[in-house]
């Protein structure tokens, strides 16, 4: 099997086939977790594998897994089917595709080894503000707890939602594999500046999230003298650079730190701001890092309300631990890279992905693909398809040289 190829015109086939659920004038997608357009995917991704001879199967929770070829313990390729609001086509949708095509390639070629490609319900949290919910099901990564917090955009509970598709919160966990492997683009433009076609993702980045809490006095904005004021804005204004200048001091060490919400209060002309919250997203590969941006966070909240004689509040929402791929998988995806002749670099995602949740289950791996200008979650998103089969024609490499 060295030195074979996917299709390339099956590739061009079945992204078109995926193309009209959800779209938008945009020219991208809204296809939330569990929804209708959700269920429209993995009926076309049943169509497909299906029509190439792979019999589907779905879990307890929604995920869909084509079988290439049966037996046990077996290699799972995969990825998910939805998409943020007004997302892109090729988040996630590549990573299921590139699955088929190396099935398809396996198979053709006479191979015996137990393949399977997922496709994962839910990987977004657009809907629900969670998100891997699908793989964290079937990998034992959520409890009852969450599950029964957790609402639609559209505040319906995940636990309806569940009842009236005949899914179950508690599903049978996913058992069998040998390892996990996934295609995804990069979602940033490192590949895509340095002129490589594949990365290989050396660990995916942990997010620790915070809302940072700033109370001041709503006042009138003319009848107030300035010395008077206790104004909320400024010192979130403060804090926000602060944020900045953190990520920055930690660059050496692949982190970054962003503060991405903004809620002002009363948020009118002609009163001075009373209250002012912020989310800040800080992400790293390195533990370390992640407690020093934290510390960081804290103590210049504190010497902004200090100094402004306001308070400033900084709540802890979540924290994960950095989660580092199989090193032997990334040497041996390495090598089937070269065989092929087929440049790559090792990076880490800054992004979260499925993969997160089968990394201490089973030997896990990724690789990237670049996106052009390093554009996702939007309706711009784009990736040439022969960067997709450069990519799975690495995952075929590996699977014909290891197994």
């Amino acid at each position: 099997m060295n030195h074979m190829h996917v299709d390339r015109s099956l590739c061009e086939k079945l992204f078109q086939a995926f193309h009209a659920p959800g779209a938008l004038p945009s020219g991208g997608v809204t296809r939330l977790g569990y929804s209708d357009t959700e269920d429209e995917m993995h009926a076309i991704f049943r169509r497909e594998a299906e029509s190439l001879g792979f019999p589907v199967t779905t879990d307890e929770a929604g995920n869909s897994f084509a079988v290439g070829i049966p037996g046990a313990p077996y290699t799972l390729l995969g990825s998910h089917l939805d998409s943020v609001v007004d997302g892109g086509r090729y988040d996630g949708v590549a990573g299921v595709i590139a699955g088929l095509l190396v099935m398809k390639a396996m198979r053709d070629a006479g191979s015996t080894i137990p393949v399977r490609t997922a496709a994962f319900r839910c990987e977004e949290s657009s809907n629900f503000n969670h998100a891997t919910l699908g793989s964290e099901l079937i990998t034992g990564k959520i409890s009852m707890d969450e599950l029964e917090k957790l609402r639609s955009r559209d505040g319906m509970p995940l636990t309806d939602i569940f009842h009236s598709r005949g899914l179950q919160l508690i599903p049978q966990h996913i058992f069998g594999l040998l390892r996990y492997l996934e295609l995804h683009i990069e979602q940033g433009r490192f590949l895509e500046e340095a002129g490589i076609p594949v990365g290989i993702v050396s660990a995916i980045a942990a997010p620790r999230r915070f809302t940072v809490t700033i109370v001041g006095m709503a006042e009138h904005s003319g009848a107030t003298g300035m010395e008077l004021r206790t104004d909320a804005l400024p010192a979130a204004a403060e804090l926000i650079l602060e944020v900045e200048r953190i990520g920055r001091r930690e660059v050496s060490h692949q982190s970054v730190a962003t503060t991405g919400i903004v809620n002002n209060y009363p948020n009118v002309m002609n009163v001075i701001p009373g209250e002012t919250s912020l989310g800040v997203d800080m992400r790293g590969i390195d533990r370390e890092s992640l407690r020093r941006m934290e510390r960081a966070l804290r103590r210049a909240a504190g010497m902004i309300s200090a100094r402004r004689k306001i308070p400033v509040r900084v709540e802890r929402l979540s924290a994960r631990e950095p989660v580092p791929m199989d090193p032997s998988l990334l040497a041996s995806l390495r090598k089937a890279a070269d065989a092929l002749g087929i440049r790559t670099m090792e990076m880490p995602s800054g992004a979260g992905h499925d993969a997160m949740c089968f990394a201490d289950i089973c030997p896990t791996g990724m690789v990237f693909i670049p996106c052009r200008d390093g554009i996702s979650h939007n309706s711009r998103e784009y990736a040439e398809l022969s960067d997709l089969c450069a990519g799975a024609d690495v995952l075929l490499s590996f699977l014909s040289r290891e197994i």
